[in-house]
């Protein structure tokens, strides 16, 4: 059994008043279970004024975290706000990790050094050494692929499911793209959150491409990781003008709002990406990796598909709640693109989860920098990977 607790705060100025709110809408001392963990979220801001570190110093568990703006648990929805989600259970253990810099080149040793330590030490206190489920939260580093860090999760844990999301704010430069671990927050390490026991998540994915793809897609002739060099052998920018789409290297909101189809032309099913900036020399920087070989064909996003995808999949999670009245909860990642794609409507998608799910389960909806979750392949093999422009929801 698991028992989810949702609490928030939009208290920024006073840190034992944010606190108190907290812990009394938590109402610790009649709600919690033998084990606990805690998801932290929040608006940069309650970092920078010291109310996040605060409300975690305050819980008497361990605490993590990212940063995202806009946020909602059901009844409340905004851009400043700080929500946390409690896991309170008497037959699951939770364990956190906090990894070195991700930022001195060496991704494996930096997050898989840390992750083992924390499984050796469970597992010298325990019989079950594997964790069931995985919660990472990454900061945003332009340079850095999402997908060498679901990559390395996996081959760290041996396949564990992985659900998470990487940081985003609302800065420009995305400067602010914090990561929080207990009372601390870190521009450069990832958190993870170990589940341990009977725990069965299951896992639901909605992109708004396939209705708008153009009719132009590229071979992509040169890559390195997530740096693009080529498309159907031309330099990036080539490709761009030939398509009428140059103008995104300009603005990277509107990066943002283009995602891209990527097809790996293995059989395995097909992502969505961004590209997070345009380099000097003209390669595209993109959220995830990109190898040669592979297919990709743009497709815009339209306020139209992103709120027709959501209502498709919450509506598959509203029947999978209504059937199975032993969930107790759900986190919920949206890619940031898809709410900079409603423009001045931004709360919409909220406002569509809310309005089937409110009262059905506890849970968080957050704004995302990139999203992590399980993608179940055509011969029923689950693999974790990292998308771009996705709604991805985790129901536990």
């Amino acid at each position: 059994m698991i028992k989810t607790l949702i609490a928030c705060t939009a208290d920024m100025d006073d840190s034992q008043t944010a606190v108190d709110e907290i812990l009394q809408q938590l109402d610790l001392q009649t709600s919690l279970l033998a084990n606990s963990v805690a998801i932290i979220s929040c608006h940069h801001e309650f970092v920078i004024s010291g109310i996040a570190q605060a409300v975690a110093v305050a819980l008497p568990f361990d605490v993590a975290g990212l940063i995202t703006c806009p946020l909602s648990t059901g009844e409340h929805k905004d851009t400043l706000l700080l929500t946390l989600m409690v896991l309170t259970s008497d037959q699951l253990n939770f364990a956190t990790v906090l990894t070195d810099s991700l930022e001195e080149g060496d991704l494996p040793a930096a997050i898989g050094n840390p992750y083992n330590a924390a499984v050796s030490n469970f597992a010298a206190k325990n019989s079950n050494a594997k964790p069931a489920l995985i919660f990472a939260f990454a900061p945003f580093i332009k340079m850095n692929s999402g997908d060498d860090y679901v990559n390395i999760i996996s081959e760290c844990s041996s396949g564990v499911p992985c659900f998470g999301s990487l940081a985003v704010d609302d800065s420009p430069t995305f400067e602010n793209c914090f990561v929080i671990h207990n009372g601390e927050y870190y521009s450069d390490r990832m958190t993870l959150i170990l589940v341990y026991g009977d725990i069965a998540p299951k896992f639901y994915i909605a992109h708004s491409l396939e209705k708008n793809v153009l009719d132009k897609s590229a071979v992509v002739t040169k890559s390195a990781g997530h740096l693009v060099t080529e498309l159907n052998g031309k330099p990036v920018l080539d490709f761009l003008e030939e398509a009428g789409l140059s103008s995104i290297a300009e603005n990277p909101w509107a990066m943002m709002t283009l995602p891209f189809v990527l097809d790996y032309n293995d059989g395995t099913p097909t992502v969505s990406k961004t590209i997070v900036t345009i380099t000097s020399d003209g390669s595209a920087v993109c959220a995830g990796a990109v190898p040669e070989g592979s297919t990709l064909t743009f497709a815009p996003s339209t306020k139209e598909t992103v709120l027709e995808s959501t209502s498709q999949v919450v509506e598959e999670i509203f029947a999978e709640i209504t059937a199975n009245p032993s969930i107790a909860g759900m986190l919920i990642f949206s890619c940031v693109g898809r709410c900079l794609t409603l423009g001045a409507d931004q709360y919409l998608e909220m406002d569509i989860v809310s309005s089937k799910l409110i009262h059905k389960v506890p849970y968080l909806m957050l704004y995302s920098g990139g999203e992590i979750c399980p993608t179940l392949f055509s011969n029923k093999k689950v693999a974790n990977r990292f998308h771009n422009h996705t709604f991805i929801a985790c129901v536990f």
